[in-house]
């Protein structure tokens, strides 16, 4: 009879004889089961700070307007932005079935930490296992119900939390959201290059803080320096599914939790990218 995996005495030669030799250990969470999610879409970036969490409330704004069902699942633990944005205050419920999350004035599903915890004010002390596995929570036992899409807004870099994203969640692909600064052929590598490793299809990059419109003439004012994006989705081959200027009337909706009114026309490429 073969050996089964001991994980105090397993080691390279005791595994020869194993039955799951050669097998990739199957890490994927299964949802609730009152859940039923088409389409689980991650927004990542390799840095902080470039606006994954407006790109990922963008792209479920045009969505929703769409009229498909959308959700947010706010994997930014320690930087929960996504109820703020879009106004929503209190507690998420729940029941012996699972949590409900909390549902913005143009009808997208939220949940996040924030939503939990006594105040938004709250800090998430908790180390990277912690938050992996509260990610992965916000999976298993929130009630999504009928979803054509999950946005998923994740935390920056290529930690536990978007290793357990990819691990746990069948994500049908990721967007890279990047900014023009020099070093941003590195980072959008850094994320591409683990969606890669992990067989992460790579939607496209999204690229924020192009330029910002002059409000006497119009000009456009390359704040951060000349874009490279075009350049870079070439040499990936991939696609650029928009280039996003400082806009000041879209942080305002923001900073008054009114998001659910913004339409980022300038990710209208985007749309055809998302899976049918």
């Amino acid at each position: 009879m073969a050996k089964e995996c001991n994980s105090k005495t397993c080691d390279k030669t005791s595994c020869e004889g194993c039955s799951n030799k050669g097998k990739n250990m199957d890490l994927m969470a299964e949802a609730n089961a009152m859940s039923n999610v088409k389409h689980v879409i991650g927004i990542v970036s390799g840095k902080g700070g470039v606006g994954k969490s407006f790109v990922t409330a963008s792209l479920a704004n045009r969505m929703a307007a769409k009229g498909f069902k959308v959700g947010i699942l706010d994997a930014d633990i320690t930087g929960p932005s996504i109820p703020k944005m879009y106004g929503l205050k209190g507690s998420a419920k729940g029941d012996e079935s699972g949590i409900y999350p909390m549902e913005t004035a143009n009808g997208i599903e939220v949940i996040s930490v924030n939503l939990l915890l006594p105040t938004e004010e709250t800090p998430v002390i908790w180390r990277g296992p912690i938050l992996a596995n509260m990610v992965k929570q916000f999976w298993t036992d929130v009630i999504w119900g009928d979803l054509d899409y999950l946005f998923v807004d994740m935390p920056p870099g290529t930690g536990d939390v978007p290793l357990t994203v990819f691990q746990s969640l069948p994500v049908d692909g990721i967007v890279i959201v990047s900014s023009p600064q020099d070093l941003v052929k590195m980072i959008v590598k850094k994320a591409y290059n683990m969606a890669e490793m992990m067989n992460i299809p790579v939607l496209g990059i999204v690229e924020n803080y192009s330029y910002v419109k002059c409000p006497d003439c119009g000009k456009e004012i390359k704040v951060f320096g000349e874009s490279h994006i075009d350049e870079i989705a070439a040499e990936l081959n991939v696609s650029v599914l928009g280039k996003m200027p400082i806009e000041a009337t879209f942080a305002e909706y923001a900073d008054k939790g009114e998001f659910d009114k913004v339409v980022n026309t300038y990710l209208e490429d985007a749309d055809s990218h998302m899976p049918a």
